[in-house]
């Protein structure tokens, strides 16, 4: 099987809580993440946590990208799943990292499809 696409996982701290507990700024943070990804997305559905944070997901037509958001710590957790050779997972987190402020940030990219490709992921320590 040729490989199914790279599914990036990325870490980002020191965000500012009030991005990170504003579900409108996160939204335009996933769009234009999704936007510089050349990825297209379908719908999106969010949900608020209490007393603070949310989740949002994006339905792409290449796969998905989520946003979980742990305010309190500055804290978010994203994902972008793109199959095929057309779509840029990679770019999308970078924007994530510009649009969400974090001061840090760790990205993982899995190749997905292709034996072995959980054990020897793509990592880069992207600044």
């Amino acid at each position: 099987m040729p490989d199914a696409g790279r599914h990036c996982m990325i870490e980002l701290w020191g965000c500012p809580a009030s991005v990170l507990d504003d579900p409108a700024a996160v939204r335009l943070a996933m769009r234009a993440a999704v936007a510089v990804s050349r990825c297209v997305l379908l719908t999106e559905c969010e949900h608020r946590f209490e007393p603070h944070g949310f989740t949002i997901v994006g339905l792409l037509a290449e796969s998905h990208i989520s946003i979980h958001t742990w305010p309190e710590h500055g804290y978010a957790a994203a994902d972008v799943f793109s199959c095929g050779t057309r779509g840029e997972p990679e770019a999308a987190c970078l924007e994530l990292v510009r649009a969400l402020g974090a001061q840090r940030h760790e990205l993982r990219t899995v190749m997905r499809g292709v034996p072995g490709g959980l054990e020897r992921p793509l990592t880069e320590q992207l600044r």
